[in-house]
């Protein structure tokens, strides 16, 4: 009879252990009804946001954030009319050579000077002329290079300047014009064949 009723709270047990709802179908809100929701009758929660890139502001509960707005790009500033002319006196100004001595009449430099004059050109570009064919030759009529240039203007080689004379190898005069003529074809005039050869060593 112990035996009996010891077996009957042992399969209660079991039973109640597997299913407490002794097999019935289970049921969440049985189950779980020890749980409570906190959120249960609350309104739902607001997210309001804004566009086309202004300020976007989003509320979630108690707490809103601010995004700020997209940043406008700078416009590219453009020169003006004075700005570019201060532009183009610095260059000048870098091209402009030290004023040379005066030129002893009968020599390659006055010839040169009065030269220059013909063309329109004055003494800021003979200063630049001087000071060019100072560092290339020194304004000697026969100096040469390993390299082949010959003259006052170092040409390279020498024999191109037979173009402006037969007399090329010992004339300044024909030297000085083919010079000029290599000159304004290639930098316009001897203040921008200068400032090229300040920057580079050669013109």
């Amino acid at each position: 009879m112990v035996l009996l009723a010891v077996a009957a709270i042992a399969g209660f047990v079991l039973i109640n252990l597997v299913n407490p709802n002794s097999f019935a179908t289970a049921d969440a809100s049985l189950q779980f009804a020890h749980v409570t929701d906190r959120y249960a009758g609350q309104q739902p929660q607001a997210l309001d946001v804004g566009a086309d890139y202004q300020p976007v502001a989003v509320q979630r509960d108690q707490f809103t954030a601010a995004v700020p707005p997209k940043p406008t790009p700078k416009p590219t500033p453009t020169k003006t009319p004075s700005q570019a002319s201060s532009t183009q006196t610095t260059a000048t100004a870098t091209a402009a050579a030290p004023v040379a001595p005066p030129a002893a009449p009968g020599t390659a430099q006055a010839w040169a000077k009065t030269y220059l004059a013909s063309l329109g050109m004055g003494d800021d570009q003979f200063n630049c002329l001087v000071s060019l064919w100072n560092r290339e030759s020194g304004w000697n009529v026969h100096a040469s290079n390993p390299s082949g240039a010959y003259g006052i203007p170092q040409a390279l080689p020498g024999s191109k300047m037979s173009s402006a004379g037969p007399d090329w190898q010992n004339n300044y005069e024909t030297q000085i014009k083919w010079g000029m003529g290599y000159i304004t074809g290639r930098y316009t005039n001897p203040c921008g064949a200068w400032g090229h050869s300040q920057s580079t060593g050669w013109y």
